[in-house]
């Protein structure tokens, strides 16, 4: 029977995907941890290997002599070495439309949430307080505030779709798409500019070379005083640093982080004691239904390339040709 190496998970279990491996003749095996070390011991009798947040290293790939297929549960590919995988003949998946709808209310949960001061608001009650506290701070009228998306791939649009409701202005910024045009109603424009104009800022890059830091504190310097960034992308993409001084100095009024560049984060880190900061621990994928379609999802593109057939959504096309599984 061929073997399924499934890394790690943050799910209650594996029922889903072990369903549809044992259907295909392929036996699910848990990791106990996701060290490189246990990964690289594991991975010599993997036929594929599913993954989420654990680093599917060059040693883990390399370790996997007869691996067909790295499938990832979920859509960022920044922690597999993909030269790594290509190189060995492994094709990668990864499953990008799952968890628009989840992501998109997360991402706007959070904006409302900070805009309206929810946190700060609900302490103060729970300290004994029923004041109206933090009136001389920025709160914005959302109808007619302007939400700036940077990265307009499909949980931006997604984003979009949704902000209308709220009658928000809407601009986005996204490498491959040309300021100066209207795609699905929003208007696009330099990522320079959409830093400007917005109240409201969302982050929906993924995380590469070309982003990883691309908000610092002279990007944050652009935009409007008293504006609210959140990123449900990927962590890194912001100086966490500059956040924590432009919240400090009452550039920014609030900050919304699914995703941190450390986690979980040093008990020192600086964003941690803000008033007006909400951090919650990389859930924004997560419902019930996206969680067992993520799963069921995966383990198919799995069997798939384990079947000599091409995948739905293929990572790393440069393996054509090359694949151990005759793609």
């Amino acid at each position: 029977m061929k073997k399924a190496l499934i890394t790690d998970y943050v799910w209650p279990d594996i029922e889903t995907e072990s369903e549809v491996l044992r259907s295909a003749g392929v036996e699910p095996l848990a990791a106990p941890d996701a060290s490189e070390e246990t990964l690289t011991g594991l991975a010599a009798d993997a036929d594929v290997i599913l993954f989420c947040f654990a680093k599917v290293t060059g040693n883990v790939l390399r370790a996997a002599g007869k691996c067909v297929a790295a499938c990832r549960y979920g859509i960022g590919v920044d922690n597999i070495d993909l030269p790594a995988a290509t190189e060995s003949g492994i094709v990668v998946t990864n499953v990008p439309d799952y968890c628009m709808d989840e992501v998109a209310d997360h991402a706007l949960g959070m904006i409302l949430a900070l805009n309206r001061r929810f946190v700060p608001h609900d302490r103060s009650v729970k300290a004994g307080g029923w004041s109206a506290v933090g009136l001389d701070r920025p709160m914005h009228r959302t109808r007619g505030a302007t939400l700036g998306i940077v990265g307009f791939g499909r949980i931006g649009r997604a984003v979009a779709a949704k902000a209308r409701a709220f009658g928000m202005e809407l601009v986005a910024s996204d490498p491959r798409l040309a300021p100066g045009q209207s795609v699905d109603g929003v208007e696009t424009a330099s990522f320079e500019e959409v830093l400007r104009r917005s109240e409201f800022l969302t982050v929906h890059t993924p995380l590469t070379p070309e982003t990883e830091g691309m908000i610092g504190a002279e990007e944050l310097a652009m935009m409007k005083p008293g504006s609210i960034v959140v990123n449900c992308a990927r962590g890194g993409i912001i100086d966490e640093a500059a956040l924590a001084r432009a919240l400090a100095n009452g550039h920014l009024a609030g900050v919304g982080l699914d995703v941190l560049r450390e986690a979980p984060p040093p008990a020192d880190h600086p964003l941690l004691d803000l008033e007006n900061v909400i951090i919650t621990p990389h859930t924004a994928f997560f419902s019930q239904a996206s969680t067992i379609e993520l799963e069921r999802r995966t383990a198919e593109e799995a069997v798939r390339v384990l079947n000599g057939e091409m995948p739905e959504n293929l990572v790393n096309p440069e393996v054509l040709g090359r694949a151990r599984n005759g793609l």
